[in-house]
């Protein structure tokens, strides 16, 4: 059973299954979740059922709890109240099917293990820990590391690695995992073009073959071309669902406030992408 949580004074229910608003079917489903670091919240009353098979944008200005909210779901970071589950489920028992792709600033970089040791970290749950990693889970992680076009970098320490290829390792660790939902924080940040080329291509893939990623993101005029869902964020839920709805000037208005050149550049991208801009 899920946590009993308390949220505006009243006992919550064990399980969003009792609510009729959210659906076991969804990867990722949030009620009623509050996080405040040192009191001060920075995510307020967050409601969100995350659609299945898709590509989701988390877009906000900085300071909206764009990582927040996915580190929290993922129990990274203490929430104040609400319930999170995945498939109906918390956490927990599934955490197997969630792949999590973190912020690479975040990573301690220096450590010395190669871009296959990485990747096969991602195999740990299948393996067991502290067990040798035999060779058929480094044959897997090496197919991922293909997958993600750096093969011929896998026993080079990471170390050695441009920013970008390190990014990749990262993506290529999640594919190992072998996951249903993959959550993304920032992959796209500071990355070559060839990269982002390779994470774009990589997301299409995913939802080829069924799976949802959560991708916290930042350039607003790629939201379009690369996602088909987004939760629009500014410590609260402003908007969330398919990109042709409600990705528009009057969203992104109530999310970000007067920063015009930011609105103006991603309404020419709607257009551009042939979106109706409302």
């Amino acid at each position: 059973m899920s946590d009993t949580v308390v949220h505006s004074g009243h006992a919550a229910p064990t399980s969003l299954a009792e609510r009729p608003e959210h659906s076991s079917d969804s990867p990722l489903s949030i009620h009623a979740m509050t996080v405040a670091y040192q009191r001060k919240p920075v995510l307020w009353d967050v409601d969100y059922d995350a659609p299945a098979n898709a590509l989701v944008a988390v877009v906000g200005p900085n300071g909206a709890g764009k990582s927040t909210l996915i580190k929290a779901a993922l129990g990274l970071v203490p929430r104040a109240s609400g319930l999170v589950e995945f498939w109906g489920e918390p956490y927990k028992r599934v955490r197997d099917r969630v792949a999590y792709v973190p912020q690479r600033e975040s990573v301690d970089w220096t450590f010395p293990v190669s871009a296959l040791d990485v990747v096969c970290m991602g195999r740990y749950r299948r393996v067991g820990w502290l067990r040798p990693v035999g060779r058929a889970h480094k044959k897997v992680a090496l197919e991922c590391l293909d997958r993600v076009g750096l093969a011929d970098l896998a026993h080079r320490q990471i170390s050695q690695l441009s920013g970008g290829q390190q990014q990749r390792v990262f993506l290529a660790r999640a594919l190992a995992q072998e996951g249903d939902l993959y959550v993304m924080d920032e992959p796209f940040a500071g990355v070559d073009a060839a990269t982002e080329r390779a994470i774009v291509a990589l997301l299409r893939e995913l939802r080829e073959a069924g799976k949802t990623a959560i991708v916290v993101h930042h350039d607003l005029q790629t939201v379009p071309e690369y996602f088909d869902h987004a939760l629009l964020l500014n410590m609260r839920v402003v908007a969330a669902g398919p990109v042709n709805e409600v990705f528009t000037r009057e969203n992104l208005h109530k999310t970000y406030g007067g920063k015009l050149t930011l609105l103006s550049e991603a309404a020419e991208a709607v257009a551009r992408s042939g979106l109706k801009v409302r």
